[in-house]
């Protein structure tokens, strides 16, 4: 019995130390679990979704009308921002004992405390059943809230915090997304036009070519794309014209030959006294229609293009009379061919016109000698140019006229028939307020820059003007001086995106 006794206390003192250990790592294990679940800013590479997007405040009772509620003793304040079919404004419902209160019987006032503004008063004055705010409550409703009430001799104040489209960023993390921070301000913006085009043929430095005569085409000696010389042939037709015309040139300087030989017989019988000086005469005169004869059929063929030959009478060359590229081909072996037929088009592409189309509105703006800068459509290649031709007409159908750019090409980059976009700088102006493009973003359906107000970003709605491919001109929403997200700015937009931008009124 004694055995059994010692061995029930020795089981009894093992579950006790057993509970107590398990007691012990119980109670240590939160802790151990707490350090590993702890983050810091410092540990995330990119920008954190649990930010310090808020202060978190006490709950807010919701009034009747939908607004924040605020009740002190018997006194109660409902505040609403009221936007229907209207621009923003204040409206405050009053109460006492929980029964609606006239709005005759209390003088309210609320400041407006907004990151980087002066606070704001507004007045409020009775009207049907609510007191009426004084001024427009501009977007992101995203302020501290004053509210200053007095009723019955007595005097009340209630405070909120009412947070939107705002987001927290240290400088670790603007560095870590390169998020670029830039100062609103004066700049200088280009106002441009932007007008469609088509590069097309030099037509000073084109020509089409066809023959004098008609034939038949013996050879052919270019094709399309071909680059020829000047002179270079460029096709052999075999001419029936040509051949008479030959034949009669041979006739003539044979002509000439026996005329030669008369003249010089009949001068050497003159001079002897042995014939008479008529015969002389004659044989000079007949000496000189021969020449006379020959020089017009040279000529004649000169004018033609067919002044020598290597290949027989009837062989007509066309060659080229510039240097350049065969830019359109209509000959082919065989072919019969006639003085209006077109065979060739060659064109020295070193320059190229760019043509653009102008609408009626901006025919004023368009003069010569203003510079253009020139951008293909189809691929990445550009060019400066100045207008060399204004159209005098507009089209009758179109309403548009036209207007001509001369383009270096040596390296043949701009080929006729491309289409082509023309920016052209008409003036450029001073802005007083400007900010970067590149810090535009929408939000809801707001354009707005990401505002810098301490660690604070927080977007800010704004009307544009004037714009260029860098600058925009801000007419309201921000101020010169205010600090703006430009670059990757749209990672603001992002986080701002995950945090849920409220609109709570």
């Amino acid at each position: 019995m004694q055995l059994k006794h010692k061995q029930s206390l020795a089981i009894i003192a093992v579950i006790l130390i057993g509970i107590i250990l398990g007691a012990l790592i119980l109670s240590s294990n939160p802790s151990k679990d707490h350090e590993h679940e702890q983050h810091t800013d410092e540990e995330s590479p990119a920008i954190m979704d649990n930010h310090d997007h808020a202060p978190q405040a006490q709950e807010i009772i919701k009034g009747p009308h939908g607004g924040k509620l605020f009740t002190q003793d018997d006194y109660g304040v409902e505040v609403t921002i009221f936007e229907r079919n209207t621009p923003p404004e204040f409206r405050i419902y009053t109460y006492e004992n929980g029964q609606p209160l006239s709005p005759a019987k209390s003088v309210i006032t609320i400041q407006l405390e907004r990151l980087g503004n002066k606070p704001q008063l507004i007045q409020f004055s009775p009207e049907k059943d609510y007191l009426k705010g004084n001024a427009v409550i501009e977007e992101p409703h995203s302020f501290k809230v004053k509210i200053t009430a007095k009723h019955a001799d007595k005097h009340h104040q209630f405070s909120y915090e009412q947070i939107e489209a705002r987001v927290k960023i240290t400088d670790k993390q603007l560095t870590i997304n390169s998020i670029e921070v830039l100062t609103a301000g004066p700049a200088k913006i280009k106002s441009t036009l932007h007008l469609q085009g088509k590069i097309k043929l030099n037509a000073d430095k084109s020509v089409h070519i066809v023959p004098r005569v008609g034939g038949i085409v013996e050879s052919v000696n270019a094709n399309a794309g071909d680059k020829v010389r000047k002179g270079q042939v460029l096709a052999s037709i075999s001419s029936q014209s040509i051949a008479d015309m030959r034949s009669d040139l041979l006739a003539a300087q044979k002509r000439i030959e026996l005329a030669n030989a008369t003249y010089n017989r009949e001068k050497q019988l003159w001079e002897e006294k042995i014939s008479a000086e008529q015969d002389y005469l004659q044989a000079q005169h007949d000496l000189q229609e021969a020449k006379i004869n020959s020089q017009r059929i040279q000529q004649k063929l000169g004018a033609i293009g067919a002044g020598s030959s290597t290949g027989g009478l009837s062989r007509y060359e066309l060659r080229s009379p510039i240097d350049g590229v065969v830019t359109n081909k209509k000959i082919s072996l065989g072919q019969v061919v006639s003085e209006a037929d077109s065979l060739f088009e060659i064109a020295d592409l070193s320059t190229v016109w760019a043509e653009m189309t102008i609408y009626a509105k901006d025919i004023n703006t368009v003069k010569t000698g203003q510079n253009v800068t020139i951008k293909a459509s189809a691929f990445d290649a550009q060019a400066v140019g100045t207008i060399s031709y204004v159209g005098a007409l507009v089209g009758e159908q179109s309403r548009t006229a036209m207007a001509r750019v001369v383009l270096n090409n040596p390296d043949q980059t701009w080929l006729p028939g491309l289409p082509v976009n023309i920016e052209l700088i008409s003036e450029e102006i001073k802005v007083p307020l400007a900010v970067s493009i590149e810090g535009l973003q929408t939000l809801r359906d707001w354009t707005v820059v990401f505002g810098r107000y301490g660690e604070y970003f927080e977007a800010r709605p704004l009307k544009l003007g004037s714009r260029d491919d860098i600058y925009v001109e801000v007419l309201e929403g921000l101020s010169a001086g205010e600090q703006y997200a430009a670059g990757n700015s749209f990672l603001i937009k992002a986080d701002i995106g995950k945090a849920g931008a409220s609109h709570d009124h």
